[in-house]
């Protein structure tokens, strides 16, 4: 069709767009890109009293951000453009005879294109008393305000009907507002369009950890309410009932298509406006519909934000003559629904003939991970619960043969046969974002060609990354690497909160004393992050940084203190290492591997009478496994009476200094090496650090210890010791390098504490001392040289440093017991603290116990009942 025939004969035509959601906005700056806004006159009817904003973080809103945070519309772009936007008066009907659009206000606005992105509503299903006060839709910045003032005043237990997308979030919603939460889902699993049923399990034990009640199978018959008319409770489908007096309906949306069935134009059967390829309505060339309210070529009503997106473009783009058509698009997501990791993409529930699952599941911990796998070896799609992280890389090769096996897509890092793929194994025809239809190849071009430097120009070039926001990761490592590629110097900050470096922060924390996290975000966080609450990266890494400086710079060096507990990894919020179960781990410190009877009898009777599994480790230690949270304080008020004390197996700290029996005992022994593992080991416990430190004693070169695979390792030699480093003996083994030798005790002591202070000092985080020593510029010469020879000039604050960490040591175990008040974080139930996990469980092996828990299955579709097959088996 022409495009005189499209937009009329007059000398500024009129395009009308009815709605100003998200599809709305994108819509405006496509026609704004194609110079359209120049040549026509655009009017915006929208009903919201606000414009545009990011429904997809709407439930951000309840941690923190204001409704203007959420805004995507920029009214310099509106003013800019001349768009006459009318917020809070929608389009009430539409004569497309005469071409007019008339609004509640009464406003009358002719039209040559007509373009509606009026959306979609909530569906409510269609029960008893579903209006009534208390009963809400989840929908709108405007539910989310009502929500919130209901929950405050008159509600303390809230349901949700709605187990999808944004059912959990509106649970998590109320939860976050004090609520005790109910999940309420007809279908046998939670978010049944996105994950199966392997999925669906390993979401429902995560969510219930959580607190939340989840009804799956069932269907709310009635809203009950009280003789004031408002909500008491929800009688479901299966007979039973809950009491609740707040409902939230989050059980799907239906195209808002009223306005379009009342002006003839055609809809379908089951709603939306038929649309054809250009998105153009059907029965009239020149109304387009584009968004959750168009019902498009494919027979499908697309209820994702980058379809919509894809739909805005081909409307502008056919508006300006271009040629573009939208014939289906991509329905992968990747969401953080209540803090879990839940993604699917492709074909996610292998409807492809003759297609091979590969599966691994580790349903204590929470952990789901599908790929659909063609006969020929091609990737069609994948389901991901509790760990993402692969999503950006592994919906890009979807559709191609990845150059691994699946079975090591799937498995865990440190699985023997995992392998992480980077952005770089891409071709650049990769699509990595979805939601604008962007591929690895201009992701490259925006760098080498625009000379964009950063992933915000790239975004602003590009618009990868504006949509949903799940390939942003990939996106900054394409980016990196295309820079350092060209020679061009990268932004190494820590994270979007500090544009500097794990060493840059600590050096401002040691320099102006700076003993607060939120106190160094205000000060030099980036511009965006200034009073903002931080990310799951720079809280615990600066978390770290303060406690290895605590004395020093005047804070508590207790990590449950104040501030620094809200900062912690998850391990730390507990004092102890969470299992696959849900349990924990109890790990006193034994120095040097030396333990009395007294002490062997204390442990064996603690484990005895908790029922814990025991194990002599390869530290020279004795874990017990299987304490519940609730047992944690009792089992170490017996241990701290006992004179044990952490072994901090859960931080990242130093765990172990293991030794031999030196020359006290052994014919062989040149040095007392029990002696100085447990000089060592009291010396340096409780050490914060980017990563956890291991050390070794060995009393001669025979090296009984193992001390050269170790952050530092000590052997003895006739004339004193010999002090290597860098070592590691875990997943990527190092042998450690020398760093001196023939040291006597003082001269080694004065040299570990100024290597260890600084590898803090200069180490990245979560960075190993063998990856440090590698990547540090000069590698161990220049270590050498500040550490030996003092080439900086810094090792009298380095030992200084050491020093003050040293004198001020204090347990953490003993701290925690003789406080009432952090006592009171050990329970299983916020709600109810009396409560055990009734899901931790144990089966008996060899005398002891070991989780009850399933592992890795790999199966062949068609599916089997999952009851039917046992996890850990292969099937073809």
């Amino acid at each position: 069709m022409s495009t005189t025939a499209l937009v009329g004969n007059g000398p500024r035509p009129t395009i009308v767009l009815v709605g100003h959601g998200m599809v709305g906005q994108r819509f405006l700056e496509a026609l704004a890109e194609r110079g359209l806004t120049a040549t026509h006159r655009v009017v915006v009817l929208c009903e919201e009293p606000r414009p545009a904003y990011d429904r997809v973080a709407l439930t951000s809103y309840f941690s923190g951000k204001t409704p203007e945070d959420l805004s995507m519309t920029d009214m310099r772009f509106i003013a800019d453009h001349g768009i006459e936007l009318y917020v809070g008066d929608p389009a009430d009907t539409i004569d497309r005879e005469a071409k007019k659009v008339t609004a509640r206000s009464g406003l009358v606005v002719d039209y040559d294109v007509l373009v509606l992105a009026t959306g979609s509503y909530p569906f409510v299903p269609p029960v008893p008393n579903k209006d009534a006060e208390g009963c809400f839709v989840y929908r709108t910045i405007e539910d989310l305000l009502a929500i919130e003032e209901y929950a405050k005043s008159r509600a303390t237990t809230g349901a949700v009907v709605g187990g999808g997308l944004l059912g959990l979030e509106a649970a998590g919603a109320l939860k976050g507002l004090g609520l005790n939460a109910h999940i309420v889902e007809f279908a046998p699993r939670l978010m049944p369009v996105q994950v199966d049923e392997g999925g669906g399990a390993a979401l429902l034990r995560t969510i219930a950890d959580m607190g939340l009640s989840v009804h799956t199978g069932v269907g709310t018959q009635e809203i009950v309410v009280g003789e004031d008319g408002a909500v008491t409770g929800m009688k479901l489908s299966d007979g039973s009932e809950l009491a609740a007096d707040m409902v939230v309906f989050s059980a799907g949306v239906r195209p808002r298509d009223q306005l379009a069935r009342e002006s003839g134009l055609t809809v379908g059967e089951r709603g939306g406006i038929s649309v054809d390829e250009q998105c153009r309505t059907v029965n009239d060339p020149h109304v387009f519909a584009i968004g959750e309210c168009a019902l498009a070529s494919d027979g499908r009503v697309y209820g994702l934000v980058a379809p919509g997106y894809e739909q805005a473009e081909t409307a502008a783009a056919t508006i300006a003559a271009d040629e573009a058509s939208f014939t289906g698009a991509d329905l992968s997501t990747k969401l953080k629904l209540l803090g879990v990791d839940v993604a699917s993409f492709g074909d996610a529930h292998g409807t492809t003939e003759d297609c091979l699952d590969v599966v691994y599941s580790d349903s204590r911990a929470g952990l789901y991970k599908k790929l659909v796998i063609g006969r020929d070896g091609t990737l069609l799609g994948g389901i991901l619960v509790g760990d993402a992280e692969a999503y950006g890389t592994l919906r890009a090769f979807t559709g191609s043969v990845p150059p691994v096996s699946p079975e090591s897509l799937v498995l865990p890092a440190g699985s023997g046969e995992s392998v992480q793929l980077g952005p770089s194994a891409l071709p650049d025809e990769a699509i990595i974002c979805s939601c604008h239809n962007v591929s690895k190849g201009t992701i490259r071009g925006a760098v080498t060609d625009h000379q964009c430097t950063t992933v915000p120009e790239v975004k602003k070039c590009t618009k990868a990354g504006t949509g949903c926001g799940s390939c942003v990761k990939v996106l900054g490592q394409l980016v990196t690497a295309e820079l350092e590629a060209s020679g061009v110097e990268v932004d190494k900050g820590l994270c979007g909160c500090f544009s500097q470096t794990r060493e840059e922060l600590y050096e401002i924390v040691l320099a102006l004393r700076i003993n607060t996290y939120q106190d160094l975000l205000d000060r030099y966080g980036r511009d965006g992050a200034k009073g903002g609450d931080g990310c799951e990266i720079c809280k615990p890494t600066v978390g770290s940084i303060i406690a290895s400086l605590a004395p020093t710079i005047g804070a508590s060096n207790y990590v449950l203190e104040g501030e620094q507990a809200a900062l912690q990894d998850s391990n730390d919020h507990f004092l102890a290492n969470l299992q696959k179960n849900g349990s924990y781990s109890v790990v006193p410190r034994i120095p040097g591997g030396e333990i009395t009877p007294e002490g062997l009898i204390v442990i064996g009777e603690i484990a005895r009478d908790f029922g814990l599994y025991t194990k002599i480790t390869g530290g020279q230690r004795i874990d017990m496994f299987g304490a519940r949270v609730e047992q944690l304080p009792l089992i170490w008020a017996r241990l701290v009476d006992a004179g044990f004390e952490s072994g901090h197996a859960y931080g990242k700290a130093l765990r172990t200094v293991k030794s031999c029996v030196g020359q006290t005992w052994c014919r062989y022994g040149v040095q007392d090496s029990v002696r100085m593992a447990i000089d060592l080991e009291l010396r340096y416990r409780g050490l914060r650090s980017p990563h956890k430190l291991k050390s070794a004693v060995s009393g001669c070169a025979r090296e009984c210890a193992e001390a050269q695979s170790k952050d530092f390792g000590i052997i003895a030699t006739s004339n004193g010791w010999n002090l290597y480093v860098g070592g590691n003996g875990g997943a990527t083994p190092r042998h450690a390098d020398l760093l001196a030798q023939d040291l006597t005790d003082a001269e080694l002591i004065k040299l570990i504490d100024r290597f260890l202070m600084f590898y803090i000092r200069t180490a990245d985080r979560l960075e190993r001392t063998s990856t440090w020593l590698e990547r540090i510029p000069g590698g161990l010469d220049h270590v050498r040289d500040v550490v030996v020879e003092d080439s900086l000039g810094i090792c009298e604050e380095l030992e200084s440093l050491m020093a003050d960490h040293v004198s001020h040591y204090r347990d953490e175990w003993a701290t925690t017991i003789n406080d009432p008040e952090k006592l009171s974080r050990f329970v299983s139930f916020v709600n109810a603290p009396d409560t055990p996990d009734p899901v931790v469980g144990f089966v008996p092996e060899r005398d002891q116990i070991k989780p009850d828990l399933p592992l890795l299955s790999i199966g062949m579709r068609p599916s089997e009942n999952p009851a039917d097959v046992l996890e850990g088996s292969a099937q073809r």
